[in-house]
C-alpha cells in the first residue's frame, strides 16, 4: 500500500468509492457509449472482441479526452478558476461527435450536479457556477472529486473504474456475455487503467483530443438503430 493511500482520510476514500459506484444516480447504466451499435454493426460478438474494443476505447478516447479534462479540472475547481473550468467544459461540448454522446455528457452532468446539491459539504458557490455553464459529466465529476482530500490520480482511478464497470455491464447485456466473462474483461481494464491515467496526467491542452471517427460513425448509426437497449 502506498503512503498516499495510507494517509487518505477515510471520508475521502469513501467519497471516491461512492462516486465510482454504478448506484450513483446519474443514469450511467442507460448508456453503452456506442458499444451496442458496435455489437449490431461492427462484429463485437465475443468476449475477446468486446474486451479489445473496451480496452481501445479506454486508451484512445477516455484517456486522451475525459480523463485529461478531469485531471485539469480538479485543480481548477480547487483554485476557483472559473474561466479555466468554462474552457474545459466548452471543449467537452464541442468535441462530442454525435447528438447521443452530447446528450449523455449533458444529462449525466446535470444529474451529478443535482446529487451534489443534496450532498453534505458541497460548495454552493461552485455548484451555482457549474450550473450556469451547462455542465458536462467530466466537469461535474471534477467538481465532486475536488471536494475530497484525494489526489488527482486517485480521483481519476475512481472515474475510470466507474466507467469500466458501467461498460462491462453494457457488454453483458448487449453482446451478450456471462458474469465470468464480464469479470475477466473488468480485470483486463483494471490492469490498463493506471497507464491510461498516467497518459491523461501528462497531456497539455494542445494534446488533448477526441478524434475517434469509428465511434462517431457508429454513434450516429445508433440514433436510428431499429432495436436497442441503451440511449447511446
Amino acid at each position: 500500500m502506498t503512503q498516499a493511500a495510507e494517509t487518505l482520510p477515510a471520508a475521502s476514500l469513501l467519497q471516491l468509492i461512492w462516486l465510482a459506484s454504478p448506484a450513483l444516480p446519474v443514469g450511467g447504466f442507460s448508456y453503452s457509449e456506442v458499444l451496442e451499435a458496435a455489437v449490431d454493426r461492427a462484429g463485437v460478438a465475443t468476449e475477446s472482441i468486446a474486451s479489445d474494443w473496451l480496452t481501445d476505447q479506454l486508451h484512445l478516447t477516455l484517456a486522451r479526452g475525459d480523463l485529461a479534462v478531469i485531471a485539469q479540472g480538479i485543480p481548477a475547481w480547487r483554485a476557483s478558476d472559473l474561466p479555466r473550468i468554462q474552457q474545459l467544459n466548452d471543449w467537452v461540448l464541442q468535441t462530442r461527435e454525435s447528438s447521443e454522446l452530447r446528450l449523455q455528457a449533458e444529462q449525466m452532468g446535470r444529474s451529478l450536479l443535482d446529487w451534489l446539491r443534496n450532498h453534505d459539504g458541497a460548495n454552493a458557490d461552485h455548484i451555482a457556477a457549474c450550473a450556469r455553464m451547462q455542465p458536462t459529466y467530466p466537469v461535474a465529476f471534477a467538481l465532486a472529486a475536488s471536494q475530497t482530500a484525494a489526489g488527482v490520480r486517485d480521483c481519476l482511478l475512481a472515474y475510470a473504474f466507474g466507467w469500466a464497470e458501467n461498460m462491462v455491464q453494457a457488454a453483458l447485456k448487449s453482446v451478450p456475455l456471462g458474469q465470468s466473462a464480464g469479470q475477466r474483461i473488468l480485470a483486463r481494464l483494471s490492469r490498463d487503467i493506471p497507464a491510461a491515467i498516467e497518459l491523461a496526467l501528462q497531456l497539455q491542452d494542445s494534446e488533448r483530443q477526441a478524434f475517434s471517427p469509428m465511434l462517431a460513425i457508429l454513434s450516429a448509426q445508433h440514433e436510428t438503430q431499429y432495436s436497442r437497449l441503451f440511449r447511446s
